[in-house]
């Protein structure tokens, strides 16, 4: 038990609370008419200016309800405390608020753990408080401590739901990245036995042929810092203690096989235009992965679509990759919320210093864009 508190006291905030939104600003202004009028229909609401005075004021600590959760209980309920002193134990809550719960939420919802802790410490004080200072009957105690009850246990279902989804997120980029470490592997692996061949050359070769030797140093420099930014693009990429598949890395010309294994769904058909024939392995791979997920995604959401166009277009400086469909654009997944696969899509491009983004054309279909330099970040 003590072990079960210490890890709820020891819980951090979840990262990144959204900031104050127009919704936020439009809840306030509609709950401060919505108190005047309550104050203006009710006849028995006792103190009502000071009542709807309190619940206007009070309504601003909606704007930072994520922010600093426990700060806006502490000033709500404590304000609310203060007055009911001041007018003599009298009850001064309206039913609009109602809104306090919606605190509750945001601290179970936002707030670290001990803030948790703290916070709804303060709000169960606050109401046996209130409900022993006016007599408040049982079926009143039992509704409003359910009603209570509720608003905590959304906020702990929104809270787990937030990270499992970002655990998941987490899970889909380390499998990314552990994919593209392979793929580096094998990228590693060329240039080090590049390096042992021109070695092997250059010592049979450097007593005959002086030249001969300085040239294999030069293209063993060339390897080896080749080698070097592959290893660091690894490195950085890996995440998990795993042996590395020695599977060969896939290139832009294995692009054909996805038009030939397209017997189910729209036909495919593949373009590259452009000089792909110099490009480091771990761009190749990372095209033909990119392009790969792109067809997968367009057959599986695509509906009514009659075909699947794969365009590479290389230049000095990048590759670019554009996969597109023509089907019906409503029935894809929208950019605002993408899938894992389009994350571990994302993830990939930036790893290489490159970009990916997809969303829904003018018309109909949806496309997919990524570019990527030709020397791997």
């Amino acid at each position: 038990m003590l072990g079960l508190i210490r890890s709820l006291w020891d819980e951090p905030r979840p990262l990144s609370p959204p900031p104050r939104v127009w919704r936020d600003w439009a809840l306030v202004g509609v709950l401060v008419p919505v108190a005047v009028l309550e104050g203006f229909l009710r006849r028995d609401l006792p103190w009502p200016a000071v009542s709807v005075l309190l619940t206007a004021g009070l309504t601003v600590t909606l704007l930072w309800r994520r922010t600093m959760p426990l700060l806006m209980i502490v000033i709500a309920f404590g304000v609310n405390g203060v007055a009911h002193l001041i007018v003599g134990g009298n009850a001064l809550e309206t039913h609009t608020m109602v809104f306090l719960l919606i605190l509750v939420h945001a601290l179970v919802r936002w707030g670290a753990g001990r803030e948790v802790v703290i916070g709804l410490t303060i709000v169960v004080a606050a109401a046996v408080w209130t409900m022993a200072a006016n007599f408040t009957v049982w079926a009143d105690v039992i509704g409003g401590s359910a009603v209570l009850a509720v608003s905590v246990a959304l906020g702990v279902a929104f809270r787990y739901r937030s990270g499992a989804r970002m655990r998941e997120l987490d899970r889909v980029k380390l499998l990314e990245r552990e994919q593209l470490a392979r793929d580096l592997h094998d990228t590693v692996a060329h240039h080090v036995s590049a390096m042992a061949i021109r070695a092997q050359a250059g010592l049979a070769t450097a007593a005959l042929r002086p030249d001969a030797a300085t040239d294999a140093l030069r293209v063993i420099e060339e390897e080896a810092s080749r080698a070097l930014a592959e290893m660091q693009t690894m490195v950085r990429a890996l995440r998990r203690d795993q042996p590395a598949d020695l599977t060969p890395a896939r290139r832009i010309a294995d692009l054909n096989d996805l038009a030939r294994h397209g017997r189910s769904g729209p036909p495919v058909e593949v373009e590259i235009s452009g000089d792909v024939g110099d490009l480091p392995p771990s761009i190749q791979a990372a095209i033909y992965r990119l392009a790969q997920e792109s067809v997968t995604n367009a057959r599986r959401h695509a509906r009514h679509a009659t075909r699947i166009e794969v365009r590479v277009t290389a230049d000095d400086t990048s590759v670019r990759l554009r996969v597109s469909d023509d089907g019906e654009s409503s029935a894809m997944r929208p950019a605002a919320s993408p899938g894992y696969g389009l994350i571990g899509m994302i993830e990939r491009a930036d790893l290489l210093g490159g970009t990916c983004v997809a969303g829904p054309d003018a018309d109909r279909g949806w496309t997919v864009t990524a570019v990527l330099p030709r020397t791997a970040a």
